[in-house]
């Protein structure tokens, strides 16, 4: 009962609800962003895989500027993260227009990252389970290392979550994310900006 109708009618709620509350603290956002990102844009939209690996546009706050180098191409992550989207991304702020995906139906508050389209060939038939459910703002591979362990890991935690959803667990999760943003830990691949790529193997 849970899985099926209520943990979408408290994702809808408390979605709203913190909206509500954020709506001032947003705006503050949007405007350092602005300045920040060198007019490449405050919103970061781009397709992923939800329930049943259909896809819809992710929201997300642009923590990057689009500079690049002279022959054209985008410059490193590393270099294009600006200090205020250091900042944003430690604290996961950028992850906060998902809540938009949420009110949509695309997303939960909890459940597996949606990834980037491209991986799904990739994914073995027992990963590719992690579409079962509505993808999550955050997850049980989110509090369990987030960007700093393998993908293989990742997979088989993701895969853990479908088998045991739960309230009580969709609420230890939401507890302990709160934890993991206010300590900083496993925001990315250790010598990264973010993470590596997904490769089907590592």
């Amino acid at each position: 009962m849970y899985k099926h109708f209520f943990k979408r009618f408290l994702d809808f709620t408390i979605t709203l609800a913190a909206l509500l509350v954020l709506f001032p603290f947003l705006l503050l956002v949007i405007l350092f962003l602005h300045f920040a990102n060198k007019g490449a844009g405050i919103f970061f939209t781009q397709e992923r895989p939800g329930k049943n690996a259909k896809l819809f546009k992710v929201i997300k706050f642009k923590t990057m500027t689009d500079e690049h180098d002279a022959d054209g191409n985008l410059l490193p992550d590393d270099v294009r993260l600006t200090q205020i989207g250091k900042l944003v991304r430690s604290l996961s702020i950028d992850e906060i227009p998902q809540l938009l995906n949420i009110l949509r139906g695309d997303m939960s508050l909890i459940g597996p990252r949606p990834l980037m389209p491209k991986y799904l060939p990739l994914y073995s038939l027992e990963q590719f389970r992690r579409h079962e459910v509505r993808p999550g703002i955050t997850g049980w591979a989110q509090i369990n290392g987030r960007n700093d362990i393998s993908w293989k890991q990742k997979f088989e935690y993701d895969v853990w979550y479908i088998d045991h959803l739960s309230f009580t667990l969709d609420v230890k999760i939401f507890f302990l994310t709160i934890k993991k943003i206010l300590i900083r830990e496993g925001i990315s691949k250790e010598g990264m900006a973010t993470t590596d790529p997904f490769d089907g193997t590592n």
